[in-house]
């Protein structure tokens, strides 16, 4: 995708323009223009200079973006593109202008609304008076001669905006009141005094400046406001230090943050913020990682632990190894996927769009008709001119065009201050519609590691005894669940003893000698070979495994020590996290591969209902597909083994990705490994598509209302009349108004499930079907039916018999007879009928 910043646009009808023009451009895919920074994104083959061609035809001009030289944190070109240059230049248009203007409403008005004092030269001296107002609204006209000049343009190249509407309203009031001003100095020369008179009160140039310095002033609230969408992209640029300490044949030295390159050692001092991303190499440190992940924790790194560009070293002097420099870094890809997901235009946004892309010449044919229908009634030319120029002035596509990106903007800001990443704008506004979370177990609900559950020390023993024996054994074993029992004795600060004569033997066991005395630690079928284990312990660990947990036995000679339970531990979020989402969304399911007893103790621990077990990485695909013919689904796993299924669901969301941030097969990504992480990410979701609708209700309703007051239909009826002055300041704040609803985003807390309303539930269909099947011979065969139709998302269960060759299927949901077929024919079954 290539992306480039856009010069000249001042309203969604310019972007529409732009976005038409270059579509039509031959291999172009896709063109996105965003109206809130300024930049257009296009993917093709199209060459780069018909592209620049086709925009700067259109009227505008396009520039290359320079994004790809290094990182987006380092890069002080990338900061220049966000810094706020447009404000200033406003500011003091506006200032200038309004010294001026503050002087033609002195001549124009204040003396006859205010009685204010004329220098005696101008007493009586209508001719004088008008011709310093022609003047200074003159003045006022060259010094916003933008509108002009991108208003008329934009109308030579078919494409009229903001500007014109502006351009012309002021224009007409201008050439109006000159018009009035020649016939003025005509009466004067024939002496027809009254004549005079009626033109001076009937003279238009404090509107036609007016309304150029009150534009002027919205513009430069809108553009302080637009600056403000983007703080949070800011921030993260400025995490980074300019330079960086590396090592390099035993000295110090410090270089710019581009010349740190791969391999380098860097060195972190306390205080110091990380220069690029490495590996701890040497010592230890405390570093704050809050302005990446969200979380205010501080995290100790040793040896082999990796460190973050941006983040904070707190304590410590560590030596680290370079392993991602410029663009590769974590915070530049972060900054990176941050701005492209703004590129990419939200499906709401669509409807915008069209509306944008007829606004305004739909506006200037009004105001043309209002004219010519206030004259045809009978009204002088200058009553008729004032409502014309009220509709162009009070019209504003810039609150159309602004109402979801600047939303969007801002929602993608709050998401990656908090370790949430929305890969565009439509997986921002997906996430909040979603019906089902599907969730798997491993690495999303529970840890991902095993963790000792349980200790349980024999008659006679204590647990620190049992935990020493066991550590000692265990310390030279290389299994997985050895691991959770050294890591238990360190915490512990347990001290090993030595051991000699260490076998790994046939059968899950472990043996060696200890103090001279023979230990043993294994499954209950190992130890019974060793010792007699008393029907007391035996039934704790048939207790433990119906709970998903995996008993060891330790046992020194012929006595038992003791038993240890093993399971992979549920995070410490999990249980909240699930509770929020069945507030959120319709329905949670997890699917795994595990076996379906582990998999319901997980579930009724951590509160899923609904449990789809031993499933494989690709038959998660399958049910996927049948959830999603029932609502919108979003699928949480690891982004890995759940690659397929991720890039199935209307939403995947890679939790735990840490610095891997690039995961393709999903279009949420979460840096930290927190289950809690995903109903924030879909509350963020809803209340950013809810700001939106917000937006696009002011915008409509705001111009729906505005247009016919403008226009004076309520005139007859109530007698409301609008100046094309209120018109010109009723504009400029429907967009600041627009941003400023945006900027509210920023003070949500997205953790926070207080103000979740509960998603009414759909109600789960039951029902019974009866299914004659032909080829099943014993128990065997039974079974394998049974699962193949409790893998399918829409059956509760099965009770299959193959005395009768039949299989009654208890539903929770409407399937098709077809899909109840496939799945038992898939096992080499035959189907003769379902009823």
């Amino acid at each position: 995708m290539i992306q480039f910043n856009i010069i000249g646009m001042s309203c969604a009808s310019c972007s529409s323009r732009i976005e038409k023009a270059v579509s039509k451009l031959p291999n172009i895919t896709l063109c996105s223009v965003n109206l809130l920074t300024n930049t257009m994104a296009v993917d093709g083959t199209c060459s780069i200079e018909d592209i620049i061609k086709a925009v700067e035809k259109a009227g505008y001009k396009a520039i290359l973006k320079n994004d790809n030289k290094t990182s987006y944190n380092n890069n002080n070109s990338n900061e220049d593109e966000l810094k706020d240059l447009e404000t200033p230049i406003l500011k003091k248009r506006f200032f200038i202008s309004l010294i001026f203007l503050i002087a033609l409403m002195y001549f124009s008005m204040g003396h006859t609304m205010l009685q204010l004092p004329l220098p005696d030269f101008f007493n009586e001296n209508f001719l004088a008076i008008s011709l310093v107002q022609f003047i200074l609204a003159s003045i006022i006209m060259i010094i916003n001669q933008k509108f002009f000049t991108s208003g008329f343009n934009g109308l030579i190249h078919k494409a009229p905006n903001m500007d014109t509407l502006v351009a012309l309203g002021s224009s007409a009031s201008f050439i109006y009141s000159s018009y009035s001003l020649f016939l003025m100095t005509y009466y004067e020369k024939i002496g027809n005094v009254s004549g005079v008179m009626h033109i001076f009160h009937d003279l238009y140039f404090e509107s036609a400046a007016m309304i150029l310095v009150l534009i002027t002033l919205g513009k430069m609230l809108e553009s302080k406001s637009k600056g403000k969408t983007t703080n949070a992209i800011k921030s993260l640029m400025k995490l980074s230090p300019k330079k960086a300490i590396i090592e390099k044949e035993g000295k110090e030295i410090i270089i710019p943050i581009d010349d740190v390159k791969l391999d380098d050692i860097f060195i972190l001092k306390p205080g110091e913020n990380v220069p690029v991303d490495g590996i701890v190499v040497e010592g230890e440190s405390v570093i704050n990682e809050a302005a990446l992940t969200g979380e205010s924790i501080p995290v100790e790194k040793e040896v082999g632990d990796n460190v973050s560009c941006g983040t904070t070293n707190q304590y410590g002097f560590v030596k680290c190894k370079a392993t991602r420099v410029g663009k590769d870094t974590t915070i530049s890809q972060i900054i990176r996927m941050v701005s492209e997901s703004n590129m990419v235009k939200a499906p709401v946004a669509k409807i915008a769009d069209k509306v944008s892309s007829i606004f305004v010449p739909t506006v200037i044919v009004i105001s043309i008709i209002t004219t010519i229908v206030w004259i045809i009634c009978g009204k002088e030319f200058g009553f008729a001119l004032a409502r014309g120029i009220s509709v162009l002035v009070m019209s504003c596509p810039c609150a159309l065009g602004l109402a979801t990106p600047v939303a969007i903007m801002v929602g993608n800001g709050i998401g990656a201050k908090n370790g949430i990443l929305f890969k565009n704008s439509i997986a921002l506004e997906q996430t909040g519609k979603t019906e089902i979370v599907v969730l798997d177990k491993t690495g999303t609900i529970t840890k991902g590691e095993p963790g000792i559950t349980n200790i349980i020390p024999a008659k006679d023993f204590i647990e620190e005894d049992l935990l020493t024996l066991a550590y000692s054994l265990e310390v030279k074993s290389e299994h997985p669940l050895a691991k959770a029992i050294v890591k238990k004795a360190k915490e512990n600060n347990i001290i090993k003893k030595e051991v000699e004569s260490f076998v790994i033997e046939s059968g899950n066991g472990l043996s060696a000698t200890m103090e001279k005395e023979k230990i043993y630690g294994g499954n209950k079928k190992y130890i019974s070979t060793k010792i007699n284990i008393e029907d007391e312990y035996l039934n704790k660990a048939n207790n433990l495994s119906m709970e998903g947990k995996t008993p060891l036995f330790f046992a020194k000679e012929n006595k038992l020590c003791g038993i240890i339970a093993i399971a992979d531990e549920i995070k410490e979020d999990s249980i909240d996290a699930i509770k929020q989402l069945k507030k959120l969304v319709k329905r949670v399911i997890m699917l795994t591969g595990d076996n379906e007893q582990t998999a319901k103790v997980i579930g009724e621990r951590v509160g899923i209902d609904e449990v789809v077990a031993g499933v494989l990485p690709n038959g998660k695909q399958n049910v996927i597909s049948e959830l999603k013919k029932q609502g919108n689904v979003t699928m949480v796993g690891d982004g890995i083994n759940d690659a397929p299924a991720l890039s199935l669901a209307n939403i995947g969301i890679a939790i735990g990705a840490g610095s891997d941030i690039a995961i393709d097969s999903s279009q949420v990504v979460l840096i930290n490994n927190k289950l809690s992480d995903v109903p924030s990410a879909i509350r963020l979701s809803k209340l950013t598509l809810r700001n939106i609708h917000q937006n696009l209700f002011w915008a409509f309703f705001y111009n729906v209302i505005g247009i016919p007051l403008a226009a004076g239909v309520f005139i007859p009826l109530f007698n409301i009349k609008l100046n094309p002055m209120f018109g010109a300041a009723a504009m400029s704040m429907s967009s600041v108004c627009v941003i400023s609803n945006a900027l509210r985003l920023n003070y949500i807390n997205i953790h926070d499930s207080k103000k979740d309303k509960k998603i009414k539930k759909r109600e789960k269909i039951k029902m019974k079907k009866i299914i004659t099947i032909e080829g099943m011979m014993c128990a065997h065969c039974e079974a394998r039916v049974k699962k193949a139709l409790e893998d399918l998302p829409q059956v509760e269960s099965a009770t299959v018999s193959h005395e009768d060759g039949k299989a009654q299927v208890l539903l929770n949901n409407e399937v098709e007879n077809d899909i109840l077929k496939k799945a038992i024919e898939d096992q080499d079954y035959k189907v003769i009928n379902i009823e």
